[in-house]
């Protein structure tokens, strides 16, 4: 009777390894199958749709960074110092884009007693002065408000230039007017070159405003 009873306990433990081995190996139901294809699908077409939108996200992007691009360059241009300047200390005037200044062309398109701000020396903003008879004055003026460093727009209502930031104000000619701006604006020879291009260079001569030396010197 204990032979039977070992044989009846060896026969069940059998039977219990042969029915995990067949579950092992039996195929998976077609609901599993079904439901892990569907995780798998799912999964795939998230991760196409991050990658489109990745791509979108990269034009989008590009085509803003264009149009600001665009926008920017004439104002950012008065501000970026050109590559080269003209002989003896000189620079080309360059217009906002960056373009050599012909002086025909220039003052044919500019009324008596207009000031336009041009490309200066060390690329610094600089107003051009077409006089009363249609000819350009000898000197430009340095746009850079003496206060702290403002760029003074020109005023043709006022017929003076009138800094946005704390109030100074200049005379046509850049003297100070009002303050808190304590100095002149600055000045730079304004002539044509052989070629009939605008040409700055340094204003080393006393400042005919004050009848001293120009404090940029």
């Amino acid at each position: 009777s204990i032979v039977s009873s070992e044989m009846k306990l060896l026969s069940v433990v059998v039977g219990l390894f042969a029915a995990i081995a067949v579950s092992g190996f039996a195929p998976t139901p077609l609901g599993v199958r079904t439901s892990v294809a569907t995780r798998m699908a799912a999964t795939e077409e998230l991760y196409i749709d991050e990658e489109r939108r990745f791509v979108m996200n990269l034009i989008v992007l590009g085509s803003a960074a264009v149009t600001v691009g665009g926008l920017a360059v004439p104002f950012i241009m008065f501000f970026v110092p050109p590559g080269a300047g003209g002989g003896g200390g000189g620079s080309t005037a360059k217009d906002a884009l960056g373009n050599d200044i012909v002086a025909a062309e220039y003052l044919a398109s500019k009324p008596a007693g207009d000031r336009s701000l041009a490309q200066g020396l060390k690329g610094d903003a600089t107003y051009l002065i077409v006089k009363e008879d249609k000819s350009l004055e000898s000197y430009g003026l340095n746009a850079v408000c003496t206060h702290l460093g403002c760029v003074v727009p020109w005023s043709p209502a006022a017929n003076k230039f009138q800094c946005p930031c704390h109030g100074s104000q200049y005379s046509p000619e850049g003297a100070v007017v009002r303050g808190p701006a304590p100095l002149p604006l600055a000045l730079a020879h304004c002539d044509v070159d052989e070629a009939g291009k605008i040409v700055f260079s340094p204003w080393t001569e006393d400042d005919f405003r004050t009848g001293g030396k120009g404090w940029w010197n």
